[in-house]
């Protein structure tokens, strides 16, 4: 599948900006079931500082606003073709090692929901497990806007059953590591059947299972990742990877708008 993606983030501010710096993760790279044919990021009010592969894999870029703005603009675009692997990445690559995914970190750490969680999954195989807890994350969870947030952690999500899909990834990525499993988040896009226009990005997990390597899960919409998937960034929850994070100094507010698209 061919699809074309555009993604533009907008930050105003309410008083001229002393000093800001960005950290992007907005370009995807070539890997198992995606090649990038053309990308393009743009900057308005901000001017690229960096350019490197963080441990992770990533494509990571610096950005740093020019002094007295008011707005600055990251306006990402491209054509990517992508194939359906049924979510099967292979075996483990990059610098960080397999062992850190196993370790728990602020978001993700797992307490007596996760274990009531486990407690209900039948005696099977791994990928068999992970496509159970995938399917009982769903159900327990509702998909519902505005109930959490970015700092919101997996056993928070979990005991009150709502959040979207920031939360279902770190709930199952939670869960993978307590069964013993090396798990990561995933940030990226995904071509919806109803809609091209979007506010935000996707995000899903993966695990890495023997014999098969990295396997991706999408809890909101119960399946494994296909061709409509793009993957952008990977971290151990979403600090890691999530598209745009920074610092700025300075008395202004900030406020932040989104659109993206994404279209065969």
């Amino acid at each position: 599948m061919r699809l074309k993606i555009s993604h533009t983030s907008e930050y105003r501010y309410s008083q001229s900006l002393h000093y800001g710096l960005q950290r992007l993760h907005l370009v995807p790279r070539n890997g198992p079931g995606q090649t990038v044919h053309s990308w393009q990021l743009e900057y308005k009010g901000a001017r690229e500082e960096a350019q490197y592969v963080d441990h992770f894999g990533n494509d990571t870029r610096l950005a740093s606003a020019y002094p007295g703005v008011e707005k600055i603009v990251f306006n990402a675009v491209g054509d990517i073709e992508t194939t359906s692997n049924e979510g099967i990445l292979g075996g483990h690559k990059g610098y960080a090692p397999l062992w850190l995914f196993q370790t728990e970190s602020k978001l993700t750490t797992s307490g007596s929901g996760i274990d009531k969680l486990l407690a209900d999954l039948s005696e099977s195989a791994e990928l068999d497990r992970m496509h159970q807890l995938m399917s009982l994350i769903g159900a327990r969870v509702r998909y519902e806007v505005g109930t959490t947030d970015v700092a919101t952690s997996a056993e928070a999500a979990l005991q009150q059953e709502s959040g979207v899909c920031q939360d279902h990834a770190h709930i199952f990525i939670a869960a993978a590591r307590a069964s013993g499993l090396p798990a990561r988040y995933v940030s990226g896009y995904l071509m919806m059947d109803d809609t091209s226009e979007q506010v935000a990005s996707h995000a899903w997990a993966e695990a890495h299972l023997d014999g098969l390597g990295w396997v991706g899960f999408d809890v909101s919409n119960g399946i494994s990742p296909d061709e409509r998937y793009v993957r952008l960034a990977t971290g151990k929850d979403y600090n890691d990877a999530m598209p745009i994070a920074g610092i700025r100094f300075g008395p202004s507010e900030e406020s932040l708008a989104v659109h993206i698209s994404v279209e065969q």
